[in-house]
C-alpha cells in the first residue's frame, strides 16, 4: 500500500531567504542529479498557519521503499552538503505518514 510522508520544516525567523537560496543553488540540484525527485509530490511555502515553514510530500510505494530511499539520499555527499547549510536554519521537524483514503482522488 502506497504510503505519503508529508514532511515541515519550521525555520528560525528571518532565514527563509537564506533556506531558498540552499534550496535553489543545492538542495534541489542534489535531488534531481540523484534520481530522488521521483518520488517528490511537491514542495510548499506556508503562507498561514505556521509561517516561516517549508512543507514536502511524498509518494512511496511502503515503508521499505521510504526507507530505502533516505538510506541513498543520506549516502549521496551532494545532498549532504546541502544538509549542512540547511540543518542550522531548522527550528523544528516533523513527519507524518499518511494512507490513502479509499474514497476521492489520489495523487
Amino acid at each position: 500500500m502506497a504510503i505519503y510522508e508529508l514532511r515541515t520544516y519550521a525555520l528560525r525567523v528571518g532565514v527563509m531567504k537564506e533556506a531558498i537560496g540552499y534550496y535553489n543553488e543545492l538542495g534541489w540540484p542534489a535531488l534531481k542529479e540523484g534520481g530522488f525527485d521521483k518520488k517528490l509530490i511537491g514542495y510548499f511555502i506556508a503562507d498561514t498557519g505556521t509561517i516561516n515553514s517549508l512543507v514536502h510530500m511524498w509518494k512511496f510505494d511502503d515503508d521499505s521503499d521510504r526507507r530505502a530511499h533516505y538510506d541513498a539520499l543520506f549516502q549521496f555527499d551532494d545532498f549532504m552538503a546541502f544538509a549542512a547549510k540547511f540543518r542550522p536554519l531548522v527550528m523544528t521537524q516533523e513527519v507524518q505518514l499518511l494512507t490513502e483514503s479509499p474514497w476521492g482522488p489520489h495523487p
